[in-house]
Order: structure tokens, then sequence, then C-alpha cells
């Protein structure tokens, strides 16, 4: 193996926990995660409010793509997991869709539903062009009557960035592709068709929400390897040093930054003007979590659902999760207790006034008929995400082209969810194997097929082969000659 130097390790997410995992897996003691809260998870972390409601920021939920970290939570994470058959659904014309939108157009009014088909019809029938943008494959792959109906106005809203700045790379298992005769089929049947995605099928933790996995993993590591409340203030990129918003310097020969690139880069007091032109062009959106607690008057409707999508303007949000439908131990003892958990997304192109959002949401809540007149609010937790989805937006693949080499000639590694700034690889999953793989490159021990094989990772290919024991040799496969 080579030797790497020093480690130091920012940021204790998943990708921190990751590559502080591994390096302990293959020896290399000489390491330091650092992290700038008091305890572990990054935007995988769980809170529990004054009430007694547990509370995560935003809808996470856990589906893998690999056996090895399927292998690493089964060895380290303790308690119970519940298994949940995903129902995620649409609210639109005054009634729900079952997800995918485009397989379940029976459940329109008529001339939606007529009008929706229609649009896919001359879609289909039209010269194959090749998109440039997220709305133009929109327009071309759909059509205009689910375009209209459905996909620009949730894509709006989920982004808050005209669809034109949006590429098309990052989609791959991600949008469903319409099948026209599948959908002719279940039109005429009357059917439901909820069966695709990656995530039909997922698991949760019973208790502590989604943190209770990060904080599990993280108490595997030694203690004298991890900081908590070490906030980077700065790092000197030539020195390869950083400094610690205590004031303390701490030296490296490699740093793993999972930090998000913009700050990396802005904190970075070497970066030349070329680093830091690159970073001004990354886009992303912030999330507004509400969770909203509640005793009595679930609405019947709500008893096994999941997730729901809003495409509708009026609503402030983009998804509801049914959280208590997670595990029941998310909320207090006690029968009627409930709660749903709420997403609204903030850019420069959607502005959002967070003091008076919760109020937005409880009253949209009881428009939409998710809380009635029988629910009482018994809590209401409000958290804000600054860097919540990473855009893929056009010519964002050229930006990092440029950043990645650039930080890792001075022995920077930026990956993670934000440190890569790869929505297509940005899960919980994902990002805990950027971790994995980043080391696995550093030791000479394997390379970096997520950060570099994303369709091929997502495509299934590390999902079902037998994890290899958890000490030595690399975990994941070469990808075959003919990888995309």
């Amino acid at each position: 193996m080579r030797d790497p130097g020093r480690i130091l390790i920012v940021g204790a997410g998943p990708t921190g926990l990751g590559a502080a995992r591994r390096l302990r897996e293959l020896g290399h003691e000489d390491h330091l995660l650092l992290e700038a809260a008091e305890g572990p998870g990054g935007l995988a972390t769980s809170f529990v409010d004054s009430q007694g409601f547990t509370w995560d920021v935003g809808g996470h939920v856990q589906f893998s793509h690999y056996a090895y970290y399927d292998a690493v939570l089964a060895r380290e994470v303790s308690g119970d997991w519940i298994e949940h058959d995903r129902e995620s659904w649409v609210w639109l014309c005054g009634r729900w869709i079952p997800y995918p939108f485009q397989y379940n157009l029976h459940r329109l009014p008529d001339a939606e539903r007529d009008r929706a088909l229609l649009g896919l019809e001359r879609a289909a029938a039209a010269p194959a062009r090749v998109a440039t943008s997220f709305a133009d494959w929109i327009e071309s792959t759909f059509g205009d009557g689910i375009a209209e109906q459905f996909m620009v106005p949730y894509n709006l809203k989920v982004w808050g960035y005209p669809l034109a700045e949006i590429g098309i790379d990052w989609m791959g298992e991600r949008v469903a592709v319409p099948d026209l005769a599948r959908v002719r089929r279940n039109i005429a049947t009357g059917a439901d068709d909820v069966g695709w995605g990656p995530n039909r099928r997922f698991r949760f933790p019973a208790r502590g929400g989604t943190g209770h996995i990060w904080r599990d993993v993280a108490a595997a590591l030694p203690r004298e390897r991890l900081r908590y409340r070490a906030a980077v203030a700065a790092v000197d990129l030539g020195g390869r040093a950083l400094r610690l918003a205590s004031g303390e310097w701490l030296r490296y020969d490699t740093l793993v930054s999972t930090m998000p690139l913009d700050l990396l880069v802005d904190r970075s007091l070497d970066a030349g003007a070329d680093l830091r032109n690159a970073s001004a062009g990354l886009l992303h959106s912030s999330v507004h979590v509400i969770g909203v607690g509640l005793l009595g008057g679930r609405p019947p409707a709500l008893a096994r659902k999941c997730w729901m999508y809003f495409p509708d303007p009026s609503s402030p949000y983009f998804r509801v999760t049914v959280f208590s439908n997670y595990s029941p131990y998310h909320v207090p003892e006690g029968d009627d207790f409930w709660s749903l958990l709420v997403e609204v997304c903030e850019s420069p192109h959607r502005r959002v006034d967070a003091g008076g959002l919760a109020a937005e949401v409880i009253a949209a809540l009881r428009r939409d008929g998710l809380v009635t007149a029988d629910s009482a609010i018994a809590s209401v937790w409000q958290h804000r995400a600054e860097h919540g989805y990473p855009t893929p937006f056009r010519g964002r693949d050229e930006i990092l082209a440029r950043l990645r080499p650039a930080l890792e000639e001075s022995r920077v590694f930026s990956r993670g969810r934000f440190g890569a700034w790869l929505y297509e690889v940005s899960n919980q999953d994902h990002s805990f194997m950027q971790g994995v793989e980043v080391v696995d490159r550093l030791l000479g021990t394997g390379d970096e097929p997520t950060l570099e094989r994303a369709v091929w990772v997502n495509g299934g290919a590390l999902a079902e082969r037998a994890a290899q024991a958890l000490a030595g040799g690399a975990p994941a496969a070469e990808a075959p000659e003919d990888r995309v």
C-alpha cells in the first residue's frame, strides 16, 4: 500500500465516517476526523424536539447500491430496522395519483388524462433529437400534457432554478422514462403501477431516526481519532495546514474534505483566481424542513403513505413525508400522536420568508387536507440547511473538471454530497462509499467507481455481490471494459 502520510478528514457525515472507517480497517493510523458540530451525521443528523418528536433533515430513507455498505451497517448499527414498501403519491387535481405519475394517468380527470396521453403519443412520434437541458428533455420525452401538469411545476419547486439551466446527465435511475405501451395498458385496465424505482422497498431504523445510523458508525471509531466542535476556518493549500475556529493550526500531508466545495475554496487562503472564479459558478439550493407534530385527526388517506409530491405552486412545499409511518418511535408515547415532515426549497430564484414559513406551511397542510380540523398541533420544529441539494446545472461537469484536479495537485480530495457536487451520487450510501473509495485510491488498494462511473454503480453493479471481509482488500470490484 502507498503511504499518504498524515490524513485529516473534514466532516463527520457519511463521507467522512466512511473514510475514517476505511483508514482504520486498512491499518493507517495517522489520521484525524474533524467535525464542526457536537456529533456526527451532517445532513443525516436527527433531532428530538422539546415535545419528544424525532426529526430528520429531509426525507431520508435507507436503500443501497453496495453490498459493502450493507455489510457495514449490518455489523455496526444496533437496534431493529423497519422494512417498508414505498407508497409515494402526487397530489394533483384534488386527488391522489400514485408515483410514477406517468404510469397512473387513469387516476386523473378524463380531460387531463386524455391530454397527458396525447402529449406522450406526440412526443413518441416526433423525430428523435438531442435534448440540451432538463426543460428540453421533459418536453421531448413526456409531451406538453405531463410537462405542464406535473414535471415542470414540480421540478421548479424541487430545484428552485429555471429548468433550462439544468442539465440531463445526472438523471439515470432517478427519472422514470415512459413506456407508452405500459401507459396505455394501465389506462385501459385502471391498474395502479407503483413498482418503479430503486427505493421501491426501503428500511428505516426503529429508533433514533437516520442519525442513529451515523451515531453508531461513529461510535465504532477510536475516540482519539475523532474531534467534535472542531470547525475549519481556513486552509493553507501550499503549506498543507488548516486553522480551526479556535485558532489551532493542524498539519496534514493529505486532506479529505467533505465540506461544501464552494466553502472549501472560499476558506483556502492561497486559492488563485481560477479556483475562485470556477467555484463561484457552482449552484445549489437550500432546504427548509418543518416538522409538524400532531395529536389526533390523522386522515385515513395517510395511513400507509410514505411521502407525497406537491406540484401545485399554491403549496409551499415540494414534498411531505408522513414521518410517523416510518417508525412509531418518532412520536411521543400515545396512540394518537403522528407527524409530518415538510420540505421547502429556497434558491436565488425562489425566496423564502423563514419567519413566516411555519404558519404558511400549516395553513397549506390544512388546505391540502393533510391536517384536519380534528388535528391538534402538538409541536412545530424548523430547520434550514443552507446546502440542501447540489444543482446539476448545465456546465457543472466542466467546472468540476477545473476544480477537482487543481485541488488534488495540492493533496486535497473533495468528496461527498457537496464535496463532489454530484447530485446523482449524493445519497447516504453513495456518500459513505465516496469516503471509502477515496481512501482505497490514496492507499493504492482500489479506485473510485462512485465518483468516476456513476451510471455503472447506480445500475446495480456493486449491489448484489458478496461483500469482502471487512478487513483488507478493496470493497469494490473493477468495472468491465465496456463501462459507461
